[in-house]
């Protein structure tokens, strides 16, 4: 028999082949009840043989005694008694060996053998007592009782334990089949809860990545205009000021709207639970990336975000940074689901960003293309000139914006590729499904 559960941490507790102690104190104590019960069976059992007594008795105990082998070998047990029968001894042996051995985990043809030939044995051995009880006038009945009283008593002595140790072993495998199962679905739980736990972790590290990816599109390009505005107000300033008050009114108006975006996107992120300052409660972190995808893409709900309508403004705003810019759109201008329109506002913003950074006053190309089944963008520059036009500045560059933009595309399905060009400049290329 198996142990599973909390039944494995007492498996083998007992000695030699029993699994507790008190199944071993059970045993003995069965034994002992037997080898008393064969030995005063023996003193009859020597009379009628013609044996000397003390005979019988060792004979007796000897063969009582086996009983404490019936978890190990109770098939054995039950050939002990069955051999023993005719002695008319054993009785008790027999009855608890065929309830062991029913309760066993043997194959059923020879529980049922062993159980046949105990039965046949008992029929025999009962048939010739109360035929030789009668003859000797000690019974006084009919011929119709020995027939009556052998198959009464055989029957009773062998179905009962019979019976009871297939009610009891098959009750036992249910258990130890449930026990099993719960054990099995424990674990399970246990996995799914590990793989759970391991998706949630994942999907917080996502959401973070996406947190920071909109604001990193949100805010940076704005910045980096004005970071561009300041140095070519700064190289203007006594030269011509007219220049000047324009680069300085620029500057704040890409201040102005750099934080009313970055106010609306933590505004967005701080009523994400709804419930206000007081009762406060913990948002889950999807429902914040949620909420900063909102902010970066419209950040007001009434706000349908930005879309390619608004590429002019976008190349308007860094030609008046000083960029050289050329926007060309070739095929069909026609309306896409605003991901798609959205991920190809961002990817030109921020390919225009990267320019003002690393590569300051050169001539850049902004080139869209819509086909039938997709929607294709580029951006590249040449290379900067040699001589730092007055718009450069000292930008810096956090490494994300390239990322950003391939995992964009990558999550609408769609190709990115971007890397330097034979003539010394950079180019920016993106191919998203339509669809």
């Amino acid at each position: 028999m198996t142990t599973t559960g909390e039944d494995s941490t007492t498996a083998q507790q007992g000695p030699w082949w029993w699994v507790r102690w008190r199944s071993a104190v059970l045993d003995a104590g069965l034994a002992v009840a037997s080898a008393v019960e064969c030995a005063f069976e023996g003193i009859r059992f020597a009379k009628d043989a013609g044996i000397p007594m003390a005979a019988g008795i060792v004979f007796g105990v000897l063969a009582g005694s086996v009983l404490v082998f019936r978890r190990k070998w109770p098939i054995a047990v039950v050939l002990v008694s069955i051999a023993i029968t005719p002695a008319q001894m054993g009785y008790l042996m027999g009855i608890v060996g065929l309830y062991t051995l029913a309760a066993s985990e043997l194959p059923r043809r020879i529980i049922g053998s062993l159980a046949g030939m105990s039965l046949v044995g008992m029929l025999i051995v009962m048939f010739v007592r109360v035929r030789q009880d009668m003859a000797h006038g000690e019974l006084d009945l009919g011929d119709w009782f020995v027939p009556f009283a052998s198959i009464t008593t055989a029957i009773g002595m062998t179905a009962p334990p019979l019976l009871l140790g297939l009610y009891v072993g098959a009750r036992r495998r249910l258990m130890e089949s449930l026990r099993e199962r719960a054990d099995s679905l424990e674990r399970e739980l246990q996995l799914l809860a590990e793989r759970a736990e391991e998706r949630a972790e994942w999907a917080r590290n996502e959401e973070r990545t996406r947190i920071a990816r909109e604001m990193h599109d949100v805010v940076a390009h704005r910045v980096s205009l004005m970071v561009v505005h300041a140095a070519a107000l700064q190289a203007v300033a006594r030269k011509d000021p007219e220049k000047a008050v324009k680069n300085a009114a620029l500057v704040g108006d890409m201040g102005r709207q750099a934080l009313t975006e970055l106010r609306e996107m933590l505004g967005v992120l701080r009523s994400g639970d709804g419930f206000g300052r007081r009762e406060r409660s913990a948002v889950p972190l999807i429902a914040v990336g949620v909420a900063a995808a909102a902010a970066a893409t419209g950040v007001v709900e009434e706000a349908d975000g930005p879309c390619l309508d608004d590429l002019d403004a976008l190349v308007g705003q860094s030609a008046a940074a000083g960029m050289v810019v050329d926007l060309s759109v070739e095929g069909e201008v026609r309306s896409y689901a605003a991901e798609i329109e959205q991920t190809a506002f961002r990817v030109v913003q921020e390919a225009l960003t990267n320019v003002h950074k690393h590569a300051a006053g050169a001539k850049t190309h902004v080139r869209l293309a819509h086909r039938v089944s997709e929607i294709a963008m580029q951006v590249e520059n040449e290379p900067p000139p040699e001589v730092p036009s007055p718009a450069s500045a000292r930008l810096p560059s956090g490494g994300n914006g390239l990322v950003g933009m391939k995992e964009r595309v990558s999550a609408l399905g769609g190709v990115f590729v971007s890397g330097p060009t034979d003539a010394g400049g950079f180019r920016v290329s993106a191919v998203i499904p339509a669809a």
